[in-house]
Order: structure tokens, then C-alpha cells, then sequence
């Protein structure tokens, strides 16, 4: 086995040292985005044991009226991905034209959509237990350009 030279120490010993750094800083600074140097919090932290539980469904109405269920089945898109990209089509719903077209091209045969919403059902919860009870939340609404 050969011995690391001086310069093969300090490039490892640097290479740690930024490495530990980026870490750190990531840690102290970062967000979910930057993992794995930020932290990872969504297993770090709980809701209240009295606080609704969340549960975001996109939706949509088709020209009869009928309530249509726009999850990954239906569209491709995963709710994760509409999840975390909330905060974008409340600003601009119009987004929400992108679910719709992804619905129609694998539905079309399927009556049009007029109406595309992210709707969020909270249930309840008590002393941590689901209560039975929940409401809906509609936060985003686009409708279909006539």
C-alpha cells in the first residue's frame, strides 16, 4: 500500500472541509430544496394533536356539470407535483390550463372541462384521533377560456 503524499492529504483534508461546510451552512441556512446540504424537514416536524390534517385534491367540471377527479391517474401529473407548486398557480390560475390539457389529451373522448380547481379537504382532529369530520377548501379556481 503506497502512503498519501503531503498534496494528496491536503486536497482530502479541503475537500472535507468545504464538503462540512455546505453542510453546515445548509443546514443553518438552507431549505428542502437544497438537499441533501439543507435540511430534509418534512419528517422533522408535527402538526398539533389538535390541528386539521390537509389533504389536497385537484378537481374538475366537465361540461354536463360532473364533478371529475384530476389525479395522477387521470392526468399524469402527481399530486406532489401540484402540492408544490400551490403558491404558483394561486398566483397565476391559468397554470391550472396545463392539468387540463393533460386530461383531455389522455381522456378525448371524455366531455371538456370548463372548470379546473385545487381544492384542500381538512379533516378534523382531536386529541390527535380523526374526528370523521371535514371541510373543503377551495384555493385555486381557473376557468376554461370559452
Amino acid at each position: 500500500m503506497e502512503t498519501l503524499t503531503n498534496r494528496g492529504r491536503a486536497a482530502r483534508l479541503a475537500a472535507t472541509v468545504l464538503g462540512l461546510a455546505v453542510l453546515l451552512a445548509g443546514t443553518l441556512w438552507g431549505t428542502d430544496d437544497d438537499f441533501p446540504f439543507g435540511p430534509f424537514r418534512m419528517y422533522a416536524t408535527s402538526n398539533p394533536p389538535d390541528a386539521p390534517a390537509p389533504d389536497t385534491r385537484v378537481e374538475g367540471v366537465d361540461r354536463t356539470g360532473a364533478v371529475v377527479s384530476l389525479g395522477q391517474e387521470a392526468t399524469g401529473i402527481r399530486r406532489a407535483e401540484i402540492e408544490g407548486q400551490q403558491s404558483r398557480y394561486a398566483a397565476e390560475p391559468e397554470r391550472l390550463a396545463e392539468v387540463a390539457d393533460a386530461y383531455a389529451e389522455r381522456h378525448p373522448d371524455a366531455p371538456g372541462l370548463v372548470e379546473v380547481r385545487i381544492v384542500i379537504r381538512w379533516f378534523g382532529i382531536t386529541d390527535g384521533r380523526p374526528t370523521g369530520r371535514y371541510t373543503d377548501e377551495t384555493v385555486v379556481r381557473w376557468q376554461v377560456p370559452r
